[in-house]
C-alpha cells in the first residue's frame, strides 16, 4: 500500500464522500453552515456548495490515496469556518487565540483500524501550519466502550493522541477538546 496524504481536489472529495455524500447527505458540511441550513440542503444542496467551496480555489482539507484510489477524508479550516462550533455548548471555544479546526474524518472501511486517521492528523498540523496556523484543534470522541466508527467522523481520542494533540477541556464526558501546538 503506497499512501499518499495531499491537499484535497473535488474529485478526491466526491469520491470519497461517494454517493451518498459522506454521513447522510452532508458532504461534511454539518459545522460550516447551521442546523436549519444544513438539512435543508441535505444531499445535492451540501454536495453543490461543497463544489462551490473547491471551485472558488478554497482547500478545506485533504485525502488520503491508496495509489490512485483516493479512500480517507480529514477537513480542516480555521475554527471560523465552522459557526456551528462557537453555538455549541460542548465544543464552544476554550480561550480567545486563533486556531485552526479538525471538524471531520472519513476512513472507507477497508482502510480502518489501520492508524491513517493519526496520519491524517500529523499531515493535517502541516496544511494548517504552511497556512498561518499556531494551534490545530479537534473535538473527538472519548466514548470508553466500543463505539461504531461510522459515528466517530469527529475522530476518535487515541488517533489525536498519537498525532501529538493533548486534551485541553472538556466540558462533556466522552467530548474532549484536544490540541496541538504547531511548531
Amino acid at each position: 500500500m503506497a499512501i499518499i496524504i495531499r491537499d484535497a481536489d473535488w474529485n478526491g472529495f466526491r469520491a470519497v464522500m461517494g454517493d451518498k455524500g459522506g454521513c447522510g447527505g452532508c458532504w461534511c458540511r454539518l459545522w460550516r453552515v447551521s442546523r436549519k441550513q444544513h438539512d435543508a440542503d441535505k444531499g445535492d444542496g451540501n454536495r453543490d456548495a461543497m463544489r462551490a467551496l473547491f471551485d472558488r480555489g478554497h482547500v478545506p482539507g485533504l485525502i488520503a490515496w491508496d495509489g490512485d484510489t483516493p479512500f480517507g477524508w480529514i477537513s480542516v479550516d480555521r475554527r471560523s469556518a465552522f459557526p456551528r462550533l462557537a453555538g455549541s455548548r460542548i465544543l464552544k471555544a476554550v480561550d480567545d487565540r486563533p486556531v485552526w479546526s479538525v471538524s471531520c474524518f472519513l476512513v472507507k472501511p477497508a482502510y480502518r483500524r489501520r492508524g491513517l486517521s493519526a496520519d491524517l492528523l500529523r499531515h493535517a498540523c502541516g496544511f494548517a501550519k504552511a497556512r498561518g496556523a499556531d494551534i490545530l484543534e479537534g473535538y473527538p470522541v472519548d466514548p470508553g466502550k466500543k463505539y461504531p466508527a461510522v459515528y466517530g467522523w469527529t475522530g476518535f481520542m487515541g488517533a489525536y493522541r498519537a498525532a501529538g494533540f493533548t486534551e485541553v477541556a472538556r466540558r462533556s464526558e466522552t467530548r474532549p477538546i484536544m490540541r496541538k501546538v504547531l511548531d
